[in-house]
């Protein structure tokens, strides 16, 4: 079997394609002929040796990957049989042409999904149902902002918002993004590229935002904070904006310079401006599959329905794993990429 193998952190030349022998059947456990496997940025701070879970739980070599399709080879559980083609979620290991996974964390692919778009659904979805419904309290009619709202996440989050009978509005880096959240469903966009993002959303919202979905770092999160209504909420849910965009290797001055800048938000300050801060990392709650598997019973069927959709896929060969890399980094990519095994 083949899979991308990270030996040691640094750039887009760590991601080796190699060779290995198939993984070891366990039991209530499914082995899967991989199709696509996701692509997401938590994928890049672990090749850069920064991803906590990626450091306690694995170490070093690692094969990075959270979400994949495929077939079921053979299975030791009876809700599986070979050829049942199926998508589901992986601690690590996903980047790989074969996998064992428990059985717990596989799902039958609807037939209203291809490969790649089922590769591309499940961690950015669940990412999105947790900040919303597992975390925080929603109501319809109350107001939302999320940031990067044309990325994986994004995407997912503004359609869970409009399912929710939220007022949303999408915030984009780029000119070319904001018909893409608009058909998502946004109710406003922001378009930082030719707007002032903090003067757009007072006028948009002058009372402050209920909720404000963020998952850029340094360069928002105060702002984010500032622009929440009493009783408020700032999910937090990344920190991409502390990392480079290009050259795939982590410049370490600017990110310990962005991280002394990071907020720190204080108790007694929240209690006194009825506001909070929320923030999670799934990575850290596959031992909560309750919760997970929860979020997933909850979407598939709207999947089925139609009423949320995966954002544009864009595939890329195994072997040009470094180059999907590089594209997610540089904040042009719209939607999901996923890697064709």
């Amino acid at each position: 079997m083949q899979k991308v193998v990270i030996h040691s952190p640094g750039g887009y030349d760590k991601l080796c394609l190699e060779q290995h022998p198939a993984p070891e059947m366990k039991d209530d456990s499914v082995r899967v002929k991989i199709a696509f496997a996701g692509i997401n940025y938590a994928d890049i701070t672990v090749r850069w040796g920064i991803y906590e879970s990626a450091k306690k739980f694995i170490g070093w070599p690692i094969t990075p990957g959270f979400e994949f399709s495929g077939v079921v080879l053979e299975s030791t559980n009876d809700q599986f049989q070979a050829g049942d083609e199926v998508f589901g979620i992986t601690l690590f290991g996903g980047y790989s042409s074969e996998i064992v996974v428990p059985a717990h964390q596989l799902y039958k692919k609807p037939n209203s999904l291809s490969f790649s778009e089922a590769a591309a659904f499940p961690a950015v979805f669940m990412t999105a149902y947790h900040a919303l419904f597992q975390n925080i309290v929603v109501r319809p009619g109350m107001k939302v902002m999320i940031h990067s709202a044309a990325g994986g996440v994004g995407s997912s989050l503004v359609q869970l918002c409009k399912q929710a009978k939220l007022d949303v509005t999408g915030v984009v880096g780029r000119s070319d993004k904001v018909a893409i959240v608009k058909e998502l469903g946004a109710d406003h966009v922001i378009d930082k590229q030719t707007q002032d993002l903090w003067q757009q959303a007072r006028s948009i919202c002058p009372e402050g935002f209920d909720i404000i979905l963020d998952a850029n770092g340094v360069e928002t999160l105060g702002d984010s904070y500032k622009n929440l209504r009493p009783t408020g909420k700032l999910v937090c849910y990344g920190f991409h904006t502390m990392l480079p965009k290009q050259g795939g290797k982590i410049n370490w001055l600017k990110l310990a310079i962005n991280f002394l800048k990071t907020p720190r938000f204080s108790p007694l300050k929240m209690t006194t401006d009825n506001k909070s801060v929320v923030t999670f990392n799934l990575s850290f709650l596959f031992d909560r599959m309750d919760l997970l598997g929860e979020a997933m019973q909850a979407m598939l069927p709207m999947l089925e329905r139609q009423e949320i959709k995966v954002a544009k896929v864009t595939e890329y060969l195994a072997s040009d794993v470094g180059k999907a890399h590089a594209d997610l980094e540089s904040g042009k990519t719209v939607g999901k990429l996923v890697l064709k095994f």
